[in-house]
């Protein structure tokens, strides 16, 4: 895997009248990784996606796809992108194939690829049902597969699982991890800080417009781990939360020797824990 960029944010601010949605914003996203934007409703998350799609122009800033400008792109940069929102539609009285062939013309694919990309999105056996009849997660897929249908450079997601049951989001996590893993860069936002840690190369904790922390989600969570504690389970079930010491690490060794220990966890906090504690606020 390479260390192309793909996308860069260079300090993006976005004004509405008065009122600043998003200050500042810098970011970077290469080839192949994965880049998580994170935060409650309200955060800036979606309004960053419609500025490097040109669905809107930023006050201040640069921000560049494929290193091409923001505030420059053509319709020929549609081509190599695509785009997943709360406005992706289907055509619900056209079957689940026929949306694909739909979209297939528009963008120059060859319709055999159709039932491809059905199969990888786990709808190839509904591709005569009316989009109509699909479930709320079905529709999310068969929306996924209409984005990727044309096997885009950059993936933006704003919020793919939302609503969505665990089986089902399970499933767009993996195909997420396999189209990051061809070499697809793909900018998630998301409110749901546990898909993200599982997720994404780098995040972002954007609150009330601005970033509050950037880095992986593991930086992140050891940067907060101020009070080093071990979680474990002894035989017979008997759970143990200990703090970092010589003593602690000591017991932990004899047990270790002793063969007591069935399980051991440290015990930093979590992306959600650290947002509430640089901001005060819970994701809602």
């Amino acid at each position: 895997m390479t260390n192309e960029e793909y996308i860069r944010l260079e300090h993006i601010s976005k004004k509405y009248d008065s009122s600043l949605v998003l200050k500042d914003i810098t970011a970077v996203l290469h080839r192949g990784e994965i880049l998580g934007f994170l935060g409650p409703s309200g955060a800036g998350k979606t309004t960053t996606i419609k500025i490097m799609t040109r669905q809107l122009h930023q006050t201040s800033g640069e921000a560049y796809v494929l290193g091409i400008n923001s505030r420059k792109i053509d319709e020929t940069i549609y081509e190599q992108i695509g785009i997943v929102t709360d406005n992706s539609g289907i055509y619900e009285r056209m079957t689940v194939y026929q949306n694909l062939l739909y979209f297939a013309k528009i963008l120059g694919v060859n319709p055999s690829k159709i039932d491809y990309f059905l199969k990888r999105v786990g709808l190839f056996e509904h591709k005569k049902k009316a989009a109509a009849k699909l479930s709320k997660g079905q529709t999310q897929r068969l929306i996924l597969a209409r984005a990727i249908l044309h096997q885009p450079k950059v993936l933006f997601l704003d919020e793919p699982t939302s609503g969505l049951d665990p089986s089902t989001a399970l499933e767009i996590h993996k195909l997420l991890v396999e189209l990051k893993n061809e070499g697809m860069a793909i900018f998630l936002t998301t409110h749901n800080m546990e898909e993200a840690n599982k997720l994404c190369d780098h995040v972002a904790l954007l609150n009330e417009g601005v970033i509050v922390e950037y880095g992986t989600p593991q930086e992140i969570c050891l940067k907060y781990n101020k009070e080093k504690k071990y979680r474990i389970l002894l035989e017979e079930k008997k759970k143990v939360e200990l703090e970092h010491s010589k003593e602690t690490i000591e017991l932990i060794n004899n047990w270790l020797l002793s063969n007591r220990i069935e399980a051991i966890h440290s015990c930093e906090p979590t992306l959600e824990t650290v947002f509430l504690e640089v901001t005060g606020r819970e994701l809602q």
